[in-house]
């Protein structure tokens, strides 16, 4: 497979889930279950096919590509842990709280190797984005500041609004900043690249 159709392919396996959980919860969303004497909102079944079809993505990304990173065996094991609690539990609470853990993870793992005076980042994205040193430990400390925002405003916003309210915040608002953060890097790209990249 050539090397920009696999790009396209794992970016459409990891963007995939996502889509299906909020197309699968607007239709639900309205609707509740009965599953062994036990009531479930669309939110909840949504979840509860969420975890395997996300679980599916990543083994497949894992066959075409050889590997997973970190951040999605980290994201596979914490949707895993807090779908499943979601749905044992019936308390779609547990679901919304897991990005604010994963940005807080992040963010964390990115401090401590800062507080080493190393870009833990540059492991991870070093092949992507070629950056001389300066520029990994700059890009690393707005990355960090960026995942403790994210997951404070994921709090903010799962804690005093409506489900509808943080799925479509999940589904575009999160992606949205992702996208405009990278988009304002462009300078720090430019002033700090170094051409090497694959």
């Amino acid at each position: 497979m050539a090397d920009d159709s696999k790009k396209g392919l794992v970016t459409a396996l990891e963007l995939g889930p996502v889509a299906l959980f909020f197309v699968g919860y607007l239709f639900l969303r309205d609707h509740t279950f009965t599953i062994l004497g036990e009531e479930y909102t669309g939110f909840i079944l949504m979840t509860a096919l969420f975890v395997p079809i996300l679980m599916a993505s990543m083994a497949i990304i894992w066959k075409i590509t050889g590997h997973l990173s970190r951040m999605q065996v980290m994201t596979l094991i914490l949707v895993v842990v807090f779908g499943g609690l979601t749905v044992w539990l019936n308390d779609e609470r547990f679901f919304k709280m897991k990005p604010t853990l994963i940005y807080l993870i992040f963010g964390i793992i990115l401090l401590v190797g800062l507080l080493r005076g190393q870009s833990y980042l540059r492991m991870v994205m070093e092949g992507l984005v070629p950056l001389d040193e300066t520029g990994w430990m700059i890009l690393t400390r707005r990355f960090c500041a960026f995942f403790f925002g994210l997951a404070v405003l994921n709090e903010v916003v799962w804690r005093t609004m409506s489900t509808d309210a943080w799925v479509n915040f999940k589904t575009f608002g999160l992606t949205g900043a992702i996208f405009v953060f990278f988009i304002a890097q462009s300078r720090l790209f430019r002033d700090h690249g170094t051409g090497d990249a694959e």
